[in-house]
């Protein structure tokens, strides 16, 4: 369809506070700068923000449009942060008072060319009326009127960094012909093997209509209506294919459109699938399809927090780099922002869940016509946007909402809101019936207190923020936790020079800090947090290595978080564990820095990035050590039963013993061993029993399939490792073609936490442990055309392995290492 707008220059200008409220009284000598629409002041005003809160002050958005030969035009506004007035050739149209709401203008008759003008309100200006008292304070914001606005707390909350206030237009502004549908609704759902689909469309002017159902391989399904102005069909497809999560199988979509008078208007992608979330004895099990799923990811944050709008590209990359590590859902948090088309629509395709929280959060929601009214416009649109996504698979009244009273110690009585207890739950039966719901996250099943992580869903950080040790993992019983294991994780080596100059400033300087997460008012921040555990998992003073070593105090923080990581995910996958599925906080910075996410601002991965692609692999293997009864081996499988041989090598100083034992995994099912039972024999391989001196050095386990293929491998080091000048670290590159190498990593003694460092290469695997004379073979894709080039490292040696292209005359490339 022709928009109008999709050439037009848009222009910012800044006006004080209530000083012009018609686009008609604007100053002739207004500072105007060019805008990009969809985004924000900040994304226009870049650099020079840094002195101006856009709360403080309005801003005007102004575009002139050419109709050409179009006289009625329908114009949409995605969204607009937070307040706003929109004018059209100089008439007032509309007042928007949420920026989660978008806004349809209908011009039946105009000028070949448009004026509009968007008057952006001073929030600040907003704040200053006097409004009703919530009953509570959140911890969250300074500004406890927010909660009278429909507005994102990114920027105005300090624990996401130092973040600009999201103010204009940020979501898409279009101006098209009007319509032949007015307004469209689809459904699905799944009945024995028989998918439905429930179109619902309502046409501008009576039309021959017929609904496509493109099942995206060979056929169409059609259902002809005749002439109609009003469309509520349903039509069943036999013998469907469902869709899945893709650790557990295909997601499969149908394309439908909708044809009136021979033109074709595509009305989106659907999937069939049922969801349930088991509470029984105080679980939060997710079942798709019938079938048990443990869900693993993060809370998402969008790729750019500044414009708020991103690249189809970009948003495919950064979900696909998720995809491969095994992660199937991402968490949508409540006190952000909904996120863009193209996020479902790609979510869907790969096969990820998606969580989604409303956007509440920490804050006591009025109860007025006037905000109730607001907030169901808002979950209107919102299931017009997600409704047959199969991706969707739980809807959340919000993120702490529940936990934020509990904590200030309010009885419970006192923190019901009928808005998470009547009004999200009957509007989701009506519009989203097809979604678990879920009152808040965390949140209480069995009428315990909704800080408990045991019961229901949880935000676990025991093991993080609360300093608890590692084993209480094991002991805290959590059944699922939205949110888990934060952490200031430094980026990777490259990734700091890229950003700061050198390690130098680490831990210190007022730059590297600003990046740092902190909950407001707290007296220390998540550095402090992972330098504990570097102190009690390494036994070193992270302070003291921060002097002589900003390097090494990095790496040594890098490795305790994958150590958190292994250990956490490494339990919570068992079947014997309870919990139904763990989304880390969070899968992306922010900002530029050692923020909690494990994929940094640019989109590199973090060290713990690899412990969680590790244990979230549809088929993994875990080794866990059970003190007396030594290592636990299980084998989890996601997919279709399969058979195979489970290998054991224990490594000794003097060789290597190799044990094998035959397993059979069933569809979605898991297969626990010991390392003894494998061996025949008691061991003490963990020197447990410390009977003399330590017996061996590392443990390796890997599943081999029945033609002799290695699946996946892991590897764990005995008792504590100690620094020492080498311990034989070589690296071996070799080309494959199209960018693609393959590295072979070895070491003549135990490895400790292997680092490869490549620049402009993705490595397969990063942060694992090496067995003594035990090589790994990882694969490198390089962005441009050159060879690899860097070095490998361990945490327990001094010395490194270079990693660097030499030419070897008539043999082309090499490797010196």
């Amino acid at each position: 369809m022709i928009d109008l707008l999709d050439d037009a220059r848009w222009r910012l200008a800044r006006t004080d506070a209530g000083s012009v409220l018609d686009p008609g009284d604007l100053p002739a000598d207004l500072d105007w700068i060019d805008a990009e629409v969809p985004g924000t002041v900040a994304s226009a005003l870049g650099g020079s923000l840094s002195a101006v809160n856009p709360d403080d002050h309005d801003w005007w958005f102004v575009a002139d449009v050419s109709t050409a030969d179009h006289r009625r035009v329908r114009v949409t506004f995605g969204g607009i942060a937070t307040r706003a007035q929109i004018w059209i050739d100089g008439d007032h149209r509309r007042t928007v008072t949420s920026m989660f709401v978008p806004e349809i203008v209908d011009v039946t008759e105009c000028g070949p060319t448009v004026r509009i003008a968007l008057h952006v309100e001073s929030l600040v200006a907003q704040l200053k009326s006097r409004r009703p008292r919530g009953r509570w304070r959140s911890s969250l914001i300074a500004a406890q009127g927010l909660r009278h606005e429909r507005t994102t707390m990114l920027g105005r909350a300090p624990v996401y960094g130092p973040l600009p206030i999201a103010v204009g237009p940020w979501r898409p502004v279009s101006m098209t012909p009007i319509p032949d549908i007015r307004r469209s609704e689809l459904s699905t759902a799944v009945s024995g093997t028989d998918g439905i689909v429930v179109l619902r469309a309502e046409l501008g002017s009576p039309g021959v209509a017929r609904i496509l159902i493109d099942d995206n391989m060979s056929s169409v399904h059609t259902v002809e209506l005749g002439t109609v102005a009003h469309i509520d069909s349903t039509l069943t497809l036999p013998d469907v294919e469902l869709w899945w999560p893709h650790t557990h199988g295909r997601p499969r979509t149908y394309r439908v459109a909708l044809e009136i008078d021979g033109t074709v208007h595509r009305m989106g992608v659907v999937g069939f699938r049922t969801v349930e979330l088991d509470r029984t004895a105080g679980g939060a099990q997710l079942v798709v399809n019938g079938e048990d799923v443990f869900c693993r990811g993060g809370t998402w944050t969008p790729l750019n927090p500044v414009r708020l709008w991103s690249s189809e590209a970009d948003l495919r990359a950064a979900l696909e780099q998720l995809r491969s590590a095994g992660l199937n859902m991402v968490r949508v948090v409540g006190t952000l922002v909904y996120e863009q088309p193209e996020f479902w629509s790609l979510c869907a395709e790969l096969g990820i869940m998606v969580w989604q929280d409303l956007m509440f959060g920490t804050v006591d929601p009025p109860t007025d016509e006037t905000f109730t009214a607001s907030v169901a416009r808002e979950l209107d649109a919102f299931a017009d946007a997600v409704s047959a996504n199969p991706a969707l698979m739980v809807v959340s009244g919000g993120s702490e909402t529940q936990q934020q009273p509990t904590m200030l110690g309010l009885a419970a009585e006192d923190q019901r809101m009928a808005m998470l207890d009547s009004v999200v739950p009957d509007f989701l039966t009506d519009r989203l019936p097809a979604v678990a719901y879920v009152t808040s996250s965390p949140s209480s099943v069995q009428g315990e207190l909704h800080t408990h992580v045991g019961d229901g869903i949880a935000h676990y950080f025991g093991v993080g923020g609360y300093l608890r040790p590692l084993s209480d993992i094991r002991t805290a019983g959590v059944r699922f936790a939205a949110e888990c294991l934060a952490f200031a994780v430094p980026p990777e080596r490259s990734s700091v020079e890229k950003f700061f100059g050198s390690a130098a400033v680490a831990g210190h300087h007022p730059e590297w800090k600003t990046a740092v997460p902190r909950d407001r008012g707290s007296s220390w921040d998540f550095e402090d947090v992972r330098d504990h555990y570097v102190r009690n998992i390494f036994g070193v003073d992270p302070h003291l290595i921060r002097r002589d070593d900003a390097e090494l105090y990095l790496d040594y923080g890098r490795a305790a978080t994958v150590e958190a990581f292994t250990e956490a995910f490494g339990h919570w996958r068992r079947a014997s564990s309870g919990c139904a599925g763990a989304l880390v906080l969070t899968l992306r910075d922010t900002v530029p820095g050692a923020g909690w996410g494990i994929v940094d601002i640019a989109g590199v991965p973090k060290a713990p990035f690899y412990a969680l692609a590790r244990a979230s692999a549809p088929m993994a293997l875990l080794l866990s050590d059970n003190g007396l009864d030594g290592y636990s081996v299980e084998l989890v499988n996601d997919g279709p039963a399969r058979t195979g041989t489970v290998r054991v090598v224990l490594h000794a100083s003097r060789g290597s013993h190799e044990f094998e034992q035959s397993v059979k995994v069933g569809t979605n099912s898991s297969v626990a061993l010991t390392v003894d039972s494998i061996v025949g024999t008691f061991t003490d391989v963990n020197h447990a029993y410390r009977f003399g001196a330590r017996t061996y050095s590392a443990v390796t386990a890997a599943f081999l399939d029945d033609s002799g293929v290695e699946v996946t491998r892991t590897t764990v080091l005995v008792g504590p490792q100690t620094r020492q000048n080498t311990v034989g670290l070589s690296a071996e590159v070799t080309e494959t073609g199209s960018g693609t190498w393959e590295l072979t990593v070895r070491s003549e003694w135990p490895a400790q936490y292997v680092c490869v460092d490549i620049d402009d290469f993705q490595v397969s695997d990063s942060w694992f442990h090496l067995a003594p004379n035990e090589p790994r073979t990882l694969t490198l894709v390089g962005s441009g055309a050159g060879a690899p080039r860097g070095h490998v490292r361990a945490l327990n040696s001094v010395e490194r392995a270079a990693v660097a292209p030499k030419v070897v005359s008539g043999l082309g490339h090499g490797l010196n290492s």
